[in-house]
């Protein structure tokens, strides 16, 4: 493609943090960026020469916002595929509305993985009620049911720890009665996440994969280098990752979730984005996350993903937690990141903060 040269605009479709950190990337890079939401403001707003607040079935407000923009992405995969569809074929949309479709459904995703050759946990869909009893049957309990369609952060889904009919039931209404996925327990010793850049020549580079821990369904802390568990299956866990970039002719930043288990990587999840655990990329990277995503969909050149010190550690700052920022600053060796929310509530990520370990393997 030619490239799209600094100094021209880019459409970002949400306004959250990603949004921001995406926008501050751009700036970097000579771009102005224009942001496509339907909240008013949202943390994005600080950083960007332009906002259009719409809803996002608006054809009109579309049509709009992709004549003052001359590249468009999006920065969290539960924006109706339908609008994006609409934006790609009013101009460039990347990533393409394909690798939204997919990653929207918890069951296609899986379904797609695997027939590339990746592993997942045993699933079976339950898109109604009398379903999920056929599900259950099949994969067995323990199990974990997943609505398949708008979950994040723990959201969306229930633990069942048997397969009485009034487990089922409380279940079925916890999810709200929405097709969901039931999966099966696996045993694990890891999660971590896969990040690739992939340009429009097919280019693809990794970042060093990060150990995630979760707490309450939420990432708490994201450490770089992975014990040598997870580095063992790094190999295998990246030619899946490359096999969906490419089978979704994927061009910007995508990241897969694993679990590293006794059989190999185990693939959860993907998103067509960049990704909360390769937030430590933007101070321990040469190149973070959100301005390779940016060379990407602009057709400049990628920049280089190697570790810039041995060792580097991100933890989230959930709700009440923001408030520690002065004790934060004290440590020299972090880095504060403030999303600029004006309410610290329970379970809501406010920021972040990276700590460069030098010296330290």
């Amino acid at each position: 493609m030619t490239p799209i040269p600094p100094g021209t605009t880019i459409g970002i479709v949400g306004g959250g943090q990603l949004a921001r950190m995406l926008a501050i990337a751009a700036a970097q890079l000579g771009y102005r960026s224009h942001i496509y939401a339907p909240e008013a403001s949202g943390p994005a707003a600080d950083v960007c020469a332009g906002w259009t607040r719409a809803a996002y079935d608006d054809a009109e407000a579309l049509s709009h916002f992709a004549e003052t923009v001359d590249v468009i992405t999006y920065e969290f995969e539960n924006v109706p595929a339908g609008a994006v569809a609409l934006l790609a074929g009013l101009g460039h949309v990347q990533p393409n509305a394909e690798a939204l479709r997919v990653a929207q459904d918890r069951l296609l995703e899986k379904s797609f993985v695997t027939g590339l050759g990746g592993r997942t946990a045993p699933y079976a869909g339950a898109s109604h009620r009398a379903a999920l009893r056929t599900a259950i049957d099949t994969i067995g309990a323990p199990a974990i049911l997943k609505t398949t369609r708008f979950g994040y952060d723990g959201k969306g889904q229930v633990r069942m720890a048997d397969a009485d009919p009034a487990t089922l039931d409380h279940a079925w209404s916890e999810i709200g009665g929405q097709p969901a996925v039931l999966e099966g327990f696996v045993h694990f010793e890891h999660e971590f996440s896969v990040i690739l850049v992939r340009g429009h020549d097919g280019e693809l580079r990794f970042w060093d994969s990060a150990l995630n821990v979760h707490e309450s369904g939420i990432l708490a802390t994201s450490t770089v280098p992975a014990p040598s568990p997870v580095l063992a299956q790094l190999d295998e866990a990246r030619a899946i990752a490359a096999k969906v970039a490419a089978a979704l002719d994927y061009v910007g930043v995508l990241t897969l979730e694993f679990f590293a288990s006794a059989d190999g990587p185990i693939f959860n999840e993907m998103a067509p984005r960049v990704h909360n655990s390769g937030h430590w990329t933007i101070e321990g990277a040469v190149t973070s996350q959100f301005e390779n995503h940016i060379r990407a969909i602009c057709g400049l050149p990628l920049g280089s993903t190697e570790l810039v010190v041995p060792a580097v550690s991100m933890r989230n700052l959930i709700g009440e937690q923001a408030h520690d920022w002065k004790e934060i600053l004290s440590d020299a060796d972090s880095h504060l990141h403030l999303y600029g929310k004006h309410e610290a509530r329970p379970g809501r990520k406010m920021g972040h903060v990276t700590r460069l370990h030098l010296g330290e393997a």
